[in-house]
């Protein structure tokens, strides 16, 4: 075979092999497709989860087209050698058991729609990942950045932007909103009179949402004295443009919907350490300090499931050691407080011999007072029976007044 025939076939099997490549993204194009529609409409998802869900499994299909694969043949040794590759390319595990998560999804729908026999992910285990406690501002932090908020807003020459603003603030911290929740409110979403927004969240799920009077104040004025000033000064291009983007909430300097990026700016604007989602973190986290039940604040938030709002309560410190300074035997509060009660109504507990007289004494008046087949009529002999330590013990009394240790009485009627 001469060095033409060679170099001529050598030059078939390259175009073959593109043209075989250009169909397989075809068909994995066209299949993403498929699956895009799926999640819009049977799914109900929004568009940014779409487009999550599109660029993890456009990742995986480039990773199995250089293995000579698609998506529809790809195999168990396909997902354990892209998850091998993400994790020698330093991707986080939560990262790689979301795209996991996402390629799960996708072949359980082929199985379904019974375009695949066989689900390549059914024996992959999922990384193992770190739980990761949402980060929340303090109460101080979140006051002095609503304060700032007002200053501006109330300024003479305050502007329209300042107004909004403010009210953007508040809201995300009054309702705890997702951002994407905040740019797609309509004026008609509000309901001022009743206090309250309607709120579509993830999945097309709508809820109502409370607004305490400090958002409600704001929101008004931005609505009577911003909004109107913002759209009157919008472009001469917005004439053409579609008029649903004119009922929105809030608007930008052109008359435009805000953006998510330009949310996530006003909040690092107002405060360097904040984002939107971190004001929604300090709202639940405020309100489960305050003694908000969960399943309040997961009607608030919009959880699907409640064990994602009982993360919250591994974030108020504050409330759980006030429940621990209440409550635990050996805390300061609970031991002062019971050291205030009077001595019989402490229960027939360890104490010092200074209190021991007092004890007795206010032990046998309980039971004269109780009748005689009474169940809950006191043993006289239970005065006697207290441990008495004295002075030269080595054993403080201090620290057994008050605590839950039952009497040698009680042990020995355990013991017998």
């Amino acid at each position: 075979m001469s060095e033409v025939q060679k170099r001529a076939r050598r030059r078939r099997r390259q175009l073959n092999a593109l043209i075989i490549k250009t169909v397989e993204t075809a068909r994995n194009l066209s299949l993403l497709k498929d699956y895009q529609a799926y999640l819009r409409v049977e799914k109900g998802l929004r568009p940014l989860s779409c487009e999550a869900y599109d660029g993890d499994l456009k990742t995986f299909a480039e990773f199995i087209e250089k293995r000579s694969g698609v998506l529809l043949t790809a195999t168990q040794q396909d997902v354990a050698a892209f998850l091998e590759h993400l994790r020698g390319h330093g991707i986080d595990q939560r990262s790689a058991a979301r795209k996991l998560s996402c390629l799960r999804g996708f072949y359980k729908w082929l199985l379904l729609d019974r375009r695949i026999h066989h689900d390549p992910t059914v024996n992959i285990e999922s990384p193992k990942a770190w739980k990761v406690l949402p980060k929340s501002l303090a109460e101080p932090e979140v006051t002095e950045m609503l304060d700032r908020a007002r200053l501006n807003a109330e300024h003479p020459q305050a502007r329209a932007t300042d107004l909004r603003d403010r009210a953007i603030l508040e809201l995300l911290y009054a309702g705890g909103l997702r951002v994407s929740e905040v740019t797609s409110l309509s004026t008609g979403d509000l309901a001022l009179d009743l206090g309250r927004v309607q709120v579509r969240g993830k999945g097309d799920k709508e809820r109502i949402v409370p607004l305490g009077r400090a958002a409600l104040e704001v929101l008004e004025i931005y609505l009577r004295e911003g909004r109107p000033h913002l759209a009157r000064i919008s472009s001469a291009g917005k004439a053409n443009a579609a008029r649903q983007d004119a009922t929105r909430l809030f608007l930008s300097l052109r008359g435009m919907p805000l953006t998510r990026q330009w949310v996530w700016h006003v909040v690092k604007m107002a405060n360097s350490s904040a984002s939107p989602h971190r004001l929604r973190h300090s709202c639940a986290t405020h309100m489960v300090e305050h003694g908000a039940d969960l399943r309040s604040v997961q009607l608030l938030l919009g959880h699907a499931d409640i064990s994602t709002t009982q993360v919250y309560t591994h974030l108020a410190l504050g409330r759980l050691k006030e429940v621990h300074r209440l409550h635990h035997p050996r805390a300061t509060r609970q031991r002062a407080a019971v050291e205030a009660l009077p001595i019989g109504r402490r229960g027939l507990h360890l104490v010092s011999s200074k209190s021991r007289p007092e004890m007795i004494e206010n032990t046998e008046a309980a039971e004269s007072r109780q009748p005689a087949n009474s169940p809950t009529r006191y043993p006289r002999e239970a005065g006697a029976n207290l441990l008495h330590l004295s002075a030269n013990s080595p054993i403080n009394p201090a620290p057994f007044i008050g605590s839950a240790e039952p009497s040698l009485n009680q042990q020995s009627k355990e013991t017998a």
